[in-house]
């Protein structure tokens, strides 16, 4: 019998597999990923203080690309910034997890039953000592979202220029909410470029979307010669939630990992540093007996939710005071503020001083509905 099973090869029980091979060999894992290939088909990107020293050190062998500096570019006011930036992509994690772990690992192998001590897939029972469920996002009643949303196009051109990724380029028409490009130069041919939306309702319009990426080269000069790869993702954009309920769900009944445990980044929709802090938990941890690992995750979702209030406060701001068209001036402002309150702001760890000087001043909102927007139930209020 296995130790750990783990269920889904999304980017949470990837980097899990690949600590566990590092620090604990010993433990016994199988991995079962209903995919073809492990994290699917996308692109995590983190900042250097969004981990510790630690993490930059495992993390390494599955970054693809990193930059000494991003751009940002709003409508008045354009800026550089000087935090590394760092980019994992799904087949980089994939290369590496079956280069060292593949007889451990089972693709293309459907889970139909799960429960804490095994699962029912491939027309045979997998059974383990405890059971880690990394299947990604499971939708919630519980919980109160916007979205960003967006679709990508790598792309191979004729010279594009661009030395340091162009994480916001909201010089663009804003419509379907705060709209934006974002652009990693991956060669001095090769981009990926992203159309950008946080918008109040999931669904893409794919067709449309791509030939806005198309008009945007072309508007910025970049001849494009071949579509490499396409990606797409929504992510959720926390308002509001009651957590506690979102807990008592089915879909968290069993050890829970990534963003099915709610584990993301409230405003941004990152997820890996959120995976990364719990896989390191997870792998010093001395009990794997369901329970201790079930107590031990979500008592750490616990953390995290409280962590993340002033966040959702934001983002209820964003959505709900700031009309549509509007809201990159949010961000504009924001990006105007000391660059270390940027870097503590992406990583989740803003400070009480941080806060303040985020909240100070004029909101680029109407005061009454920025009023409006902070108090605690006012997005379950929007949605009624």
């Amino acid at each position: 019998m296995d130790d750990l099973l783990l269920i889904g090869g999304g980017l949470a029980n990837g980097l899990l597999a690949w600590r566990l091979g590092e620090v604990q060999p010993d433990i016994r894992w199988r991995l079962l990923e209903q995919g073809s290939q492990l994290g699917g088909n996308h692109t995590w990107s983190f900042h250097a203080t969004d981990v510790s020293d630690d993490a930059h050190s495992w993390l390494a062998p599955l970054v693809t690309h990193q930059w000494d500096g991003y751009e940002v570019r709003f409508p008045a006011h354009s800026r550089q910034l000087q935090g590394r930036y760092f980019t994992i992509t799904s087949h980089q994690l994939h290369q590496r997890l079956m280069e060292r772990f593949a007889e451990r690992i089972h693709l293309d192998t459907t889970v139909q039953t799960l429960d804490s001590q095994g699962a029912i897939a491939g027309g045979r029972r997998w059974e383990a000592r405890a059971v880690i469920d990394g299947r990604g996002y499971e939708p919630s009643a519980h919980l109160r979202l916007g979205y960003q949303k967006f679709l990508g196009l790598e792309v191979e051109t004729a010279a594009h220029g661009l030395t340091r990724p162009l994480l916001m380029d909201a010089t663009v028409d804003q419509t379907d909410g705060y709209r934006f490009f974002y652009v990693l130069p991956f060669s001095p041919t090769r981009l990926l470029i992203e159309d950008t939306r946080y918008s109040n309702h999931p669904a893409l319009d794919r067709d449309a979307l791509r030939q806005d990426i198309h008009a945007y080269a072309q508007q910025r000069g970049w001849a494009v010669q071949q579509v490499l790869r396409e990606e797409e993702g929504v992510l959720p954009v926390t308002l509001d939630g009651h957590h506690e309920a979102f807990w008592q769900e089915d879909a968290r009944q069993c050890p829970v990992i990534g963003m099915r445990a709610g584990l993301w980044h409230a405003t941004t929709g990152y997820s890996l540093p959120d995976a990364v802090r719990l896989v390191e938990k997870i792998v010093a941890h001395p009990d794997l007996h369901p329970a201790s690992l079930h107590a031990l995750i979500r008592q750490h979702a616990r953390a995290h939710w409280r962590a993340q209030r002033f966040y959702r406060m934001l983002n209820r701001m964003l959505f709900l005071a700031a009309k549509p068209a509007q809201r990159y001036k949010v961000l504009e402002r924001f990006y105007r503020l000391p660059e270390p309150l940027i870097a503590r702001f992406y990583a989740g760890h803003s400070s009480f001083s941080d806060q303040c000087r985020i909240l100070a001043g004029k909101p680029p909102v109407p005061m009454s509905a920025a009023c409006r927007s902070m108090a605690p139930g006012a997005a379950w209020k929007e949605a009624a």
